[in-house]
């Protein structure tokens, strides 16, 4: 079972090398990502078997080694990681252009390999470290994207710095309090205190700033502007789900905080409407998909504040279930945002070249000349917006449910404003799409079967997962703390 636990990360790191040195990176690349596919499978399957995967690397045993610990919620989001990222280096394959260079496949596989690490981490130490690779791998793709793309890559490198001090302060709190980082043991040794609530602050302040977490989020948007069409797919379905993780297991592992919780009601309600409204309000293409993650972070934010009250070990069975249903529809939104706005970011970025300019009124016509890349583009919109049978609509029911068992209906409100201005922000993209072409005897160039596919797989699978999702759920449960 180590061997699931290790492999992922090794691989895409030794692919890495590959793509960097060999002449056929391509071929080494797509290699890799199938065999990570098939890493990622069998580690679910193992999971769903016996439970979360422990191991030590060198036989040492935590407190002394390096604790590996792969529960649900790292499965199944290093499964979403597997997936996308097939897909993306498929589109790259297919549209070299869209990469930003040669060096993009070795930067998309030291991102793999970093955010496998995060997965797969049992300690606090080995997540800082996994955290910075993944982080260091994100920065050198968006740099790709040119001249213009030098200055949001240095803008997010210095917020993500600033976002890993507040992480490390933390950690180091933990160490001085309990004298271990192996995240299971720390949470039996911290108690609700002072210490607790500062370690539970200074995390949710710096993995909000590294997952984009409004108002934390100014170098979302231009990051994503700037950077090559390959590469906002993987900003946004994989880099900021590995700081969501991270916020999750610490949140749930110490118990949350009351105080916090209200705040994070705040934040993330705000980040939903804000994020809405700022996307529908984008003229340009790239932003207004931006922004819209922006807002879907919001969503998985108002997690913690519904799941808190089903971390009080008094707390009764009815708000243990609720914190259950709060905790498996939110992590089912996770799954189905990454592989939606990958599909998304695909389709956008292909129709920024179909129509030769990045302005959503330049889009005019598309839907005539590339009439899969703009229904893939209606069909992640409407899993972001919730409508079924998507994923997204699972997710966001279970997370209603949650809430009105629970009384929390400032949440239901945030819900469903948040699907109608995701919804507005779609229509809005595809009713320009739709509109006659203004210049229908223009020489257009086509659209290749491989440049198409990749992204409506993606937008098919967030669809199509929704209907079958009950092996999802029992995935996700799988090392809850929640209920």
């Amino acid at each position: 079972m180590t061997d699931l636990l290790i492999l992922p990360v090794l691989l895409p790191l030794a692919g890495a090398v590959g793509t960097a040195v060999l002449p056929r990176r391509r071929s080494v690349g797509l290699a890799v990502a199938v065999a990570q596919l098939g890493l990622a499978v069998a580690a679910v399957i193992a999971v769903l078997r016996h439970g979360p995967l422990r191991g030590s690397p060198g036989g040492w045993e935590p407190p002394l080694g390096i604790a590996l610990r792969l529960d649900g919620l790292g499965a199944a989001v290093g499964l979403l990681s597997a997936v996308v990222v097939l897909a993306v280096l498929s589109h790259a394959a297919a549209r070299p252009s869209a990469t930003g260079g040669p060096s993009a496949w070795p930067l998309t596989l030291v991102t793999v390999a970093g955010l496998q690490a995060v997965l797969v981490s049992g300690d606090l130490f080995t997540t800082y470290v996994a955290l910075e690779l993944l982080t260091v791998g994100a920065v050198g793709l968006v740099a790709l994207g040119g001249r213009r793309a030098l200055a949001p890559a240095l803008r997010y490198l210095c917020t993500a710095v600033l976002g890993s001090f507040a992480v490390l302060v933390a950690v180091a709190l933990v160490h001085a309090h309990t004298g271990t980082l192996t995240l299971e043991l720390a949470a039996g040794a911290l108690p609700p205190g002072p210490a607790q609530a500062t370690v539970l602050a200074l995390a949710t302040v710096g993995l909000g700033v590294k997952a984009a977490l409004a108002p934390l989020h100014a170098w979302l948007p231009a990051a994503h502007a700037a950077a090559p069409t390959t590469v906002s797919p993987l900003l946004s379905a994989l880099v900021v789900k590995g700081s969501l993780v991270v916020l999750l297991r610490l949140w749930t592992a110490f118990g949350g905080h009351t105080g916090l919780a209200v705040l994070l009601a705040v934040l993330g309600s705000g980040a939903v409407l804000w994020g809405g409204v700022l996307a529908l309000r984008q003229d340009r293409l790239k932003r207004l998909v931006a922004y819209s993650t922006v807002a879907q972070v919001g969503y998985l934010v108002l997690l913690l504040p519904l799941v808190t009250p089903g971390l009080d070990p008094a707390a009764g069975a009815p708000t243990r279930s609720g914190a259950l249903i709060a905790w498996e529809g939110a992590l089912l939104l996770l799954l189905a945002h990454g592989l939606a706005k990958a599909a998304m970011f695909l389709a956008a970025g292909t129709l920024v070249g179909v129509a030769g300019g990045d302005r959503v009124a330049d889009l005019a016509g598309t839907a005539t000349r590339a009439p899969m890349v703009v229904l893939t583009f209606g069909v992640a919109g409407a899993c972001l917006a919730g409508l079924p049978p998507s994923l997204g609509f699972v997710g966001k029911w279970r997370l209603l449910e949650s809430a009105v068992g629970s009384g929390a209906w400032w949440a239901v409100a945030v819900l469903l404003a948040g699907g109608l201005l995701t919804a507005a922000a779609t229509t809005r993209v595809l009713a320009v799409a739709l509109r006659p072409d203004p210049e229908p005897a223009r020489a257009r160039p086509a659209v290749p079967a491989g440049v198409r596919w990749p992204a409506l797989s993606l937008a098919l699978l967030a669809v199509g997962t929704g209907v079958g999702s009950a092996w999802l759920v029992d995935l996700l449960r799988v090392g809850a703390v929640a209920g």
